[in-house]
């Protein structure tokens, strides 16, 4: 895993589950639970950066992937 923000763990399966098994499960760590406080001098993005990625400082910027869309490409609207 290269991102820092994804964690992931095995569940427990039991000998009786019913359903096929998900042996890894992940889940996003928020970075502002690492981050205390914002100090001066931080380096920032631009305003419409900003607007579009949803924070103003990349050091709290927290990529979402929907999981409807995970694996389908993306095509960008040319308008």
């Amino acid at each position: 895993m290269s991102d820092p923000q994804l964690r992931a763990y095995a569940p427990f399966v039991g000998p009786f589950d019913p359903c096929p098994p998900k042996t890894i499960r992940t889940y996003l760590v928020p970075p502002q639970l690492f981050i205390p406080f914002q100090p001066m001098g931080w380096p920032q993005f631009s305003p419409a950066e900003a607007l579009r990625v949803g924070t103003l400082w990349p050091a709290l910027y927290s990529p979402y992937t929907p999981a409807s869309s995970k694996g389908r490409k993306v095509e960008a609207d040319g308008t």
